[in-house]
């Protein structure tokens, strides 16, 4: 049985997932591009998500979000569904799309983890040894100069969509907001930390792929590739699928972290093997979601630290 996700209304989660066996079905063409975009606006805006990174690479998505209402699986159901059967008639393609491993949401609960995540998301393509700088990736993507103030837009994709439903407007917008932790009038210094991140995470994979003796295959090769071909680079085998991140040189903070998620973890087993037994009375705690939406079960009050 998996482990029971804290969905807590507010929160802030770098969310990957990948495409079946790493084909390369979102190689950065326009049509994907646009798909992706749309999709992703009409998502955000039906669930009320506020969006702050992104990045398409071939092989898999990257997205960094808040999750205002508390809602991020109903999100993530609907907009990977987009996705996928979108990309099954762009890409005139049998099976399924995603990897059957389930997405890795990350909730990030520090400036710290903001900071790092972001960058981490926007430098991916230039790790990947694809492009030099990360403005350079042809695909889908949040430049650094657009973060919490840039607009994404996309017309209604002419594949899969329905012009006549009403739930797929002719164009939408996406404007890009600032994490809940970045006060307004904090957004520069907030944009400045972030480049010096991407900065440093951009010459650690030069250094890499010179110590490789690799050369970046640059925007141009990018899009020549067949969607249909599998990237053929080393992948470590996944390890740990982390719920949480603190960011670099933050004291206590994984530590207390890990307490809470492993103390919400424990009650709601607990909460489960009472309600398992007849005992419809139990109250769960604060942050179960799914056991609330399918079987109405009781909640604990949500307590928002000062």
């Amino acid at each position: 049985m998996s482990q029971p996700r804290e969905i807590i209304p507010g929160a802030t989660y770098m969310i990957t997932r990948r495409v079946l066996r790493r084909h390369l079905l979102f190689r950065p063409d326009a049509a994907i591009t646009q798909l992706l975009i749309y999709a992703l606006a009409v998502s955000a805006r039906r669930y009320g998500l506020r969006v702050h990174a992104l990045c398409a690479m071939s092989t898999h998505l990257h997205l960094i979000v808040t999750d205002v209402a508390g809602v991020l699986p109903r999100f993530l159901q609907f907009f990977h569904r987009i996705v996928a059967l979108g990309t099954k008639v762009l890409r005139t393609w049998e099976g399924p799309v995603w990897d059957h491993e389930a997405p890795s949401v990350v909730r990030l609960l520090t400036r710290a983890a903001v900071v790092e995540k972001i960058a981490y998301v926007l430098a991916n393509p230039v790790a990947a040894g694809l492009v030099r700088h990360a403005r350079e990736w042809p695909g889908a993507k949040v430049d650094m100069d657009a973060l919490g103030h840039g607009v994404l837009r996309a017309a209604r994709p002419s594949a899969y969509l329905d012009p006549e439903n009403p739930q797929w407007p002719e164009e939408i917008t996406l404007s890009l907001s600032l994490p809940p932790v970045i006060e307004q009038d904090g957004a520069e210094a907030f944009r400045q930390e972030v480049a010096a991140e991407l900065e440093r995470q951009e010459a650690q994979a030069h250094a890499e792929l010179l110590r490789q003796g690799r050369r970046f295959l640059g925007a141009e090769r990018v899009r020549e590739v067949s969607p249909y071909a599998r990237a053929a680079s080393f992948e470590a085998l996944r390890g740990c699928n982390p719920t949480f991140a603190v960011g670099s040189e933050q004291g206590d903070a994984w530590r207390i972290a890990g307490a809470a998620v492993r103390a919400f973890r424990a009650s709601y087993r607990a909460a489960l093997e009472r309600w398992r037994a007849g005992v419809r009375s139990v109250v769960f705690p604060a942050g179960t979601w799914w056991m609330r939406v399918f079987h109405g079960v009781m909640v604990q009050d949500l307590v928002l630290s000062a």
